[in-house]
């Protein structure tokens, strides 16, 4: 039977005007290393916030923590995510999205969680390229502006080993000889390993970490669904970080049970791999809190049976008891839904109020009321810990109507010790320097 456009216009309009279920905790309950983990909030609809894209206003931009500054580095870019900063300084931003996925958006659900991620400003065209900026007179703007790879599969994770230049697209990850100085790839792209992608896809974007010996990348790999509703067979290798062997292209699952982890970053002190995940979504405003978490070999963190440890989802058919029982507590809970995606541990000198500690840009919420993320944090650490509360270094991405001006995404810090922030909607690469 064909679905009237009024039934599915009326749909839309129920499910973004969404019920009256809205966060019941204090505000900062849902985060650090022993987070409130309240019941499961139980709704005929999801709960649906958005902050609908509008971009920033000319001379305007995002607010910086007291003692800080802020700065355009890079505009006019072209959905920005992540970031790569190279070791003569000069900065690679992915700019890309989603690609053609026949397989997501069907049916009435998907026909309206499409129309929302427009409204978010995520359905933009994939410009499948990787540009290059440069700061040639040390002033914190980029005056050089390249394309430096181009036709590329929604690229988003960058690693350069020694003079091979790593990238992860969608699908696979791919290398191309590089030079230190060089401003544009034009070789053809040579295949390393395969990466999980296809025509659903749900979660496509791909981030990669070199060891630091050089042998081995470690690739992000998000669920194909929100709990495994399209079946467990459609997450192989999804929901985990692979481990690829650069010389074999050879790839084995390193740890699982990770719904959606974006940010890799190695801890300066211990050397252990931490990573940002985003986890499940319809569980209401205070459920589940997203989270930063070293990655332990075989290690298994619950998705999709259970959630921040062995808190069972009882949506997930049939159940895994044995596998629950396994199941890694997080070290540390961002909050809910704050969609936690850029992470970097902070190792430079002109910012020491940041030194050892973790900075996470957040992209912000949809299945949340009140709004949450849409901001960038620093975690403290201590003795190779998170330690303390999350605090804010970049706020105001969304206005006092609601609207979004920028979302964060990739972070990075430059050569000289500034942290860089990726903005996909006010197609900015910010840059976050000492205040003068």
């Amino acid at each position: 039977m064909r679905t009237r456009p009024g039934r599915l216009l009326a749909g839309a309009t129920l499910l973004l005007a969404a019920c009256g279920e809205k966060s019941i905790l204090p505000s900062g309950a849902d985060a650090g290393p022993q987070p409130v983990i309240k019941e499961p909030v139980k709704t005929a609809i999801p709960t649906v916030d958005i902050a609908p894209a509008k971009g920033w206003p000319s001379g305007s931009g995002p607010i910086p923590a007291a003692g800080l500054a802020v700065n355009a580095f890079a505009t006019a870019l072209d959905h920005p995510r992540w970031l790569y900063v190279l070791p003569n300084g000069d900065v690679l931003v992915a700019e890309t999205n989603a690609p053609e996925r026949p397989e997501e958006y069907k049916g009435v659900k998907g026909w309206i969680m499409k129309k929302v991620m427009t409204k978010a400003g995520a359905a933009v065209p994939s410009a499948n390229r990787i540009s290059l900026l440069r700061d040639t007179d040390g002033d914190g703007v980029a005056e050089l502006k390249r394309v430096f790879i181009k036709n590329l599969n929604s690229p988003f994770g960058m690693a350069l080993v020694g003079d091979t230049f790593y990238v992860a697209n969608t699908d696979g990850i791919v290398r191309f000889a590089y030079k230190e100085g060089m401003t544009e790839i034009t070789a053809a792209p040579q295949p390393v390993a395969p990466l999980p992608g296809g025509p659903l896809n749900h979660h496509w974007t791909k981030n990669i970490i070199a060891s630091k010996d050089g042998t081995k990348l470690y690739a992000t790999s998000g669920s194909n669904s929100n709990v495994a509703e399209n079946g467990m067979d459609k997450e192989v290798d999804r929901a985990a970080i692979l481990e690829v062997d650069i010389a074999t292209g050879k790839s084995r699952l390193f740890a699982s049970g990770l719904r959606n982890p974006n940010g890799l970053a190695w801890h300066p002190q211990t050397g252990a791999l931490w990573t940002v995940v985003n986890e499940r979504d319809e569980l209401g405003s205070d459920l589940v809190p997203d989270y930063l978490t070293s990655v332990k070999d075989g290690g298994f963190y619950g998705w999709p049976y259970s959630y921040y440890g062995k808190h069972v989802d009882a949506r997930v058919k049939p159940p895994r008891p044995d596998l629950v029982d396994k199941a890694i507590v997080p070290d540390y809970a961002l909050g809910a839904h704050v969609a936690a995606l850029g992470l970097t541990f902070y190792e430079g000198a002109l910012l020491p109020q940041f030194a050892g500690g973790a900075i996470i840009g957040e992209h912000g919420s949809w299945n949340r009321k009140p709004l949450s993320g849409y901001k960038v944090v620093f975690v403290p650490f201590r003795d190779g810990m998170p330690s303390g509360k999350p605090t804010d270094i970049l706020t105001g991405f969304v206005d006092k109507n609601g609207d979004a001006l920028g979302r964060p995404v990739g972070v990075a810090v430059d050569k000289g010790g500034a942290v860089l922030v990726a903005d996909d909607v006010g197609n900015v690469i910010w840059r976050v320097a000492p205040a003068r």
